[in-house]
């Protein structure tokens, strides 16, 4: 492939739009990175990419080239990719990055992971910041919400819906909720997003009245976990993942109210550097998440 390292340094340079990170994802260094791009671009006598201080972006020279490149090395990968697959087991480390709260869903399940695949050595990264997928190295990430980086793929992974919930001693305090209104005579705790500064709304079902509540604000808390625990103390009423108070409601250090009306679905997916042949170790991974982090209820 050493004919082609300039080439390459190319490629993971315009995926990354960083020296560094096409450095980090080559395992070379920036200035290695560099050198390449630069021969490539004196061979060809053709300036690729516009370069600043702070980073670099395509010529329309560049963005042609890329995509031809980018096909070519696909067409390459795949076909070395054939040949070793059939034997290949999955091994090697493998970096993910995930929500905080992240831990609740995956850990129970990374026993069975690891006895299937004990050759993957697994690097967590639990994180509320959106983390730039290429930039950073990462081989799979796990977010809930809209997507939009189109430089990745991604996979559904199941369902999840939020409970209203509370302390059985707050609830012996102040009574239960039995409609929706109600709640406007109940201390609620609101959650505000770390990486927007925004109150989180309670989506619950479509219900005229809803829009119209004053939903009086006894705490507000930037952290999930933190939610929680302020729950279970009795604090207030809060609107939480199901997975997040699974074992909470086990116990009995919680309850939940108004489980019909709260008919909202959070959805998490699997995304991963856009590739046509993923590697044995990310496909593994994914199929795993895909399978076990969120099953379907029976009924």
């Amino acid at each position: 492939m050493d004919s082609l390292s300039g080439e390459i340094a190319f490629v993971k340079t315009a995926e990354a739009l960083s020296f560094v990170g096409a450095a980090r994802a080559l395992g070379i260094s920036a200035s290695a990175v560099g050198k390449n791009v630069a021969k490539l671009e004196a061979s060809l006598n053709v300036r690729l990419l516009h370069r600043s201080t702070r980073k670099v972006s395509l010529t329309a020279e560049g963005q042609l080239f890329y995509e031809r490149c980018r096909r070519i090395l696909d067409d390459l990968h795949d076909a070395r990719a054939m040949l070793s697959e059939v034997v290949q087991q999955p091994r090697g480390r493998l970096r993910v990055s995930l929500p905080t709260i992240g831990y609740r869903f995956l850990l129970p399940h990374m026993t069975a992971f690891r006895s299937a695949y004990p050759e993957v050595e697994l690097e967590l990264d639990f994180n509320d910041l959106l983390v730039d997928v290429i930039e950073e190295g990462f081989d799979v990430v796990i977010r809930s919400g809209d997507l939009a980086d189109s430089r990745l793929m991604s996979r559904k992974l199941g369902p999840f819906r939020f409970l209203l919930c509370a302390s059985p001693g707050y609830f012996q305090r102040a009574g239960r909720p039995s409609s929706v209104k109600d709640l406007e005579q109940h201390a609620c705790l609101r959650y505000r997003f770390a990486t927007t500064g925004k109150i989180m709304d309670w989506s619950l079902v479509a219900n005229p009245a809803f829009t119209q509540l004053r939903l009086p604000t006894a705490m507000t808390l930037n952290n999930m976990e933190a939610m929680l625990m302020a729950a279970a103390d009795g604090h207030g009423i809060a609107f939480v993942p199901d997975f997040l108070a699974r074992e909470a409601l086990a116990q009995s250090r919680l309850e939940s109210v108004l489980d019909d009306e709260c008919a909202d679905q959070g959805r998490f997916w699997a995304l991963w550097p856009s590739s046509r042949h993923l590697s044995p170790k990310v496909r593994v991974f994914v199929d795993f998440a895909a399978e076990h982090l969120f099953p379907t209820p029976a009924g």
